[in-house]
């Protein structure tokens, strides 16, 4: 190699070098002509007190880049260096390439209902309700997490909702986007079948209540209810993004199927499970096994009449399968809860935080 080809060589490998040691974000936000995005941050070359200018780029894409000697900063984007991004700063490490979708108005989601989709797995039909996040309209570039939430005429309006006491979920999340706590997600409410909830949301079969029909229920989610809202809605597909929560059978039903389908959702919520049912079959079979299934659980019950010892067993034979407390299993044990929708309620910030924390979400 002649000394010029070495010099241009050392030329490139430093270059090189230089892009790989620098920290970018990459903000995605359409803000109109004639405006723009700054970025406000904790360290030098940013500052809390003035913006600096990103750069625009096709695609509605404002860049900026600077040394990863800086270290890892926090930061928050504006529009014209006045109105700053909703939630909690942006935690960037040092060396990370992060794309960030913000948005600028209220922490304030709404709601839309779908009707009578039909189920050729359960031969019947029931409604959505669905919980677009409060940036849904206001920043198009973004997609969105998926949590699939049973029994959906309780979660959002008390006029449906069992003895008239609603989850709250709709208030709950936009207090949890707007403080910063929990990332922005849609939420699709599974309507349960009425007189057909028992069997629908169990495995087979208790001795005295029968059931049977999970399997069914799950191939409707998986064939029919997903494939609808990915289809019709702005998803992330990943299993990093989509998650099952539920209470009671819904808790039981969201654990069964969560276990049995990995690969599609990589994290579920199980509330007050009835791991009672048929002999805490279910919890025999996780002791049975010694192989931990890769999905993030929470589990939880009151200490009001609320299956706590069932839980607590199920707890055991997860952490003997490998789950590790505060990893990828959180067991939370709610003093004074009991089986209703208003101890559901009380806590449903603690789920919600653990699926979906801030600055959690995969793009």
């Amino acid at each position: 190699m002649t000394r010029g080809a070495g010099l241009l060589a050392a030329l490139v490998l430093l270059l090189l070098g230089t892009a790989a040691e620098a920290t970018t974000v990459r903000v995605h936000y359409d803000v109109g002509y004639g405006n723009r995005i700054t970025i406000r941050g904790s360290k030098t070359p940013l500052s809390w007190t003035t913006g600096t200018n990103a750069t625009w780029t096709t695609g509605n894409i404002w860049t900026l880049t600077w040394a990863n000697t800086v270290g890892d900063v926090e930061l928050k984007p504006l529009v014209n260096d006045v109105t700053w991004s909703t939630g909690a700063n942006y935690l960037i490490k040092a060396g990370a390439t992060v794309d960030l979708y913000p948005f600028f108005g209220a922490a304030s989601g709404r709601l839309q209902y779908v009707y009578n989709i039909s189920s050729p797995q359960l031969g019947n039909t029931r409604h959505l309700a669905i919980y677009l996040p409060p940036s849904y309209s206001e920043n198009p570039l973004k997609r969105y997490p998926v949590l699939y939430a049973h029994d959906g005429q309780n979660l959002f309006d008390p006029s449906t909702a069992f003895g008239g006491v609603e989850w709250r979920m709709d208030e709950t999340t936009n207090a949890l986007i707007g403080n910063g706590s929990m990332d922005e997600v849609i939420i699709v409410g599974i309507y349960n079948g009425g007189s057909n909830r028992i069997y629908e949301y169990t495995p087979c079969c208790d001795p005295q209540y029968g059931g049977g029909g999970a399997d069914k229920y799950e191939r409707f989610i998986l064939d029919t209810v997903k494939p609808y809202i990915d289809q019709n809605y702005r998803t992330l597909t990943t299993k990093t993004n989509t998650a099952l929560i539920g209470s009671s059978l819904g808790g039981l039903v969201s654990f069964y199927i969560g276990r049995r389908n990995p690969a599609v959702f990589g994290k579920l919520a199980a509330m007050s499970s009835s791991f009672w049912w048929n002999n805490q079959a279910l919890t025999q079979q996780v002791e049975a096994t010694t192989t931990k299934v890769a999905v993030n659980i929470y589990i939880d019950a009151g200490t009001n009449g609320d299956g706590l010892t069932e839980t607590t067993r199920m707890r055991d034979a997860l952490v003997a399968d490998g789950y590790v407390q505060g990893k990828d299993l959180y067991s939370y044990v709610a003093q004074g809860a009991g089986h209703n929708e208003a101890s559901w309620a009380a806590r449903l910030n603690i789920p919600l935080t653990y699926l979906f924390p801030w600055q959690s979400t995969v793009y």
